[in-house]
């Protein structure tokens, strides 16, 4: 059973950061893309940003482009996600989720339903 645990979120003010990891129990993950959702309460679960497997490309969406990065440790089967200069609306519960990577190639690296395993959550909260 594939297995993706998350660690690091928690509180912060505003303009702080905080780092976010997903690690997987999964052999192939350098295979994989790794994507990161968050959701908000009262919002849609929205793509926050994705990685591919080999480290070399990633995609963020546009409201956490230049703040946000996504990394990740292929010999620690772990992927990061760095926010930087936090904002009281980035507060959510942040998953990170593996694809298959074909995804990439079939423009569905933003696609929620395109990822089959997901972490459990981590909240982040950003107060003002």
């Amino acid at each position: 059973q594939v297995q993706l645990v998350q660690s690091g979120g928690g509180l912060t003010q505003f303009g702080g950061s905080l780092r976010l990891s997903c690690v997987a129990n999964k052999r192939t993950f350098p295979n994989y893309i790794v994507g990161w959702f968050r959701h908000a309460p009262g919002n849609e679960t929205e793509f926050t940003g994705a990685i591919a497997g080999s480290g070399d490309r990633t995609y963020y969406a546009d409201s956490v482009k230049g703040r946000f990065t996504i990394s990740r440790d292929n010999a620690k089967n772990t992927a990061y996600l760095q926010m930087n200069s936090l904002k009281p609306e980035d507060t959510a519960v942040y998953y990170c989720a593996l694809g298959d990577p074909r995804i990439e190639g079939s423009g569905n690296v933003r696609s929620r339903g395109a990822y089959e395993y997901w972490g459990q959550g981590s909240q982040v909260t950003v107060s003002s």
